[in-house]
């Protein structure tokens, strides 16, 4: 299966480069993967498709303000980490840039002494080790030194930082958002609630893994990053009893959908656990952990454009990906949304 068959030609101008100001005035594209129907919708009628007795699964994980701008200390070049993964204690996984001037045992600073980090190991395509080295509380001093670390195809600042963060972010970890997410308000997810619909949380820090471009002809050939994820005895308990009773699971986001669809590989049921995942869903692959799910629209040729059509088919969504752009759609991280449905 080629990369290529992943690729769709998409206008710039239909790249959201700002979010709107109400987070769930966007637009929601629904898509019947069995017969390949295409509805035109708001994204607050998302809730006329669930059930009393359904859960909606969000992941709870809490962007990191990870894209730091420093220098090297014996040098004085300019070089920007973005802080990837929590290896263990103070070591870290980051994304350095440009890689070439560092070397095991460079030190670069951020905000003065305020807060440093000393090289530990460098590897591949720009990922370095780094352990920081800091006083204090370092989530603390990240929110002073560092900023939200946007996607590359957005060029606008970021007036409001929380508008990068979902409603329900909890538990902080990630390099980038759980952007199907961005679409809920406090007062559309106490209206799910009322319905009778379970609301359900998992924790996946997004790293890689989520936003890492495919660089190979095969898809076959292309290595998952690792990714780090919970899933609690409490929701895996609501998910065990919708199965049992007969109702829908619908995973918000890829991130979601990756954590159950992980989960469910492993175990017969819904298992509370805390583990890494590299799991790659391209089309061919059983669902076992989701039913339905609710997206933005992804990059051409990206694992999420790949994991969608493996649940809806690749030509229904090359299809609706058309009728997208026809009907002038937001693309990518706060552009408007999509439901697959049955």
């Amino acid at each position: 299966m080629h990369t290529d068959e992943f690729d769709y030609n998409l206008p710039e101008e239909l790249i959201a480069q700002t979010p709107l100001e109400n987070r769930s005035s966007s637009r929601l594209l629904v898509l019947h993967k069995t017969t390949g129907e295409v509805e035109h919708k708001k994204f607050t009628d998302i809730i006329n498709y669930l059930n009393p007795g359904d859960a909606l699964v969000i992941n709870d994980t809490k962007v990191i303000p990870a894209r730091l701008i420093g220098e090297k200390e014996d040098t004085k070049a300019v070089i920007e980490l973005l802080l990837l993964n929590n290896i263990k204690d103070n070591l870290w996984e980051c994304l350095s840039k440009p890689q070439k001037r560092l070397h095991v045992g460079s030190i670069v600073s951020f905000g003065g002494n305020l807060l440093k980090a000393e090289v530990k190991e460098i590897l591949n395509d720009g990922i370095t080790h780094v352990e920081l080295i800091y006083e204090g509380i370092l989530m603390e001093i990240l929110e002073q030194l560092g900023t939200m670390p946007l996607p590359p195809y957005i060029h606008e600042k970021l007036d409001n930082q929380d508008r990068y963060q979902t409603v329900y972010a909890l538990n902080y970890g990630s390099a980038a958002a759980p952007t199907a997410g961005l679409h809920f308000t406090e007062e559309l997810l106490e209206s799910i609630k009322e319905k009778g619909i379970y609301v359900v949380h998992v924790t996946l820090h997004v790293g890689l893994g989520t936003f890492r471009p495919v660089q190979v002809d095969n898809i076959l050939d292309h290595k998952m990053h690792k990714e780090s994820y919970i899933l609690g005895s409490v929701d895996a308990d609501t998910l065990n009893r919708v199965r049992k009773n007969g109702g829908k699971i619908f995973a918000v986001g890829t991130t979601s959908t990756r954590v159950l669809e992980s989960n469910r590989s492993k175990y017969k049921e819904y298992t509370p656990e805390v583990s890494d995942t590299e799991i790659f869903i391209y089309p061919g692959y059983e669902f076992k952990g989701i039913d339905n799910l609710i997206t933005n629209f992804h990059l051409p040729k990206s694992t999420l454009i790949m994991l969608v059509s493996a649940l809806a088919g690749k030509e229904n969504i090359m299809v609706a990906y058309k009728e997208a752009i026809k009907e002038k759609y937001r693309f990518f991280s706060f552009g408007d949304a999509m439901l697959i449905i049955d």
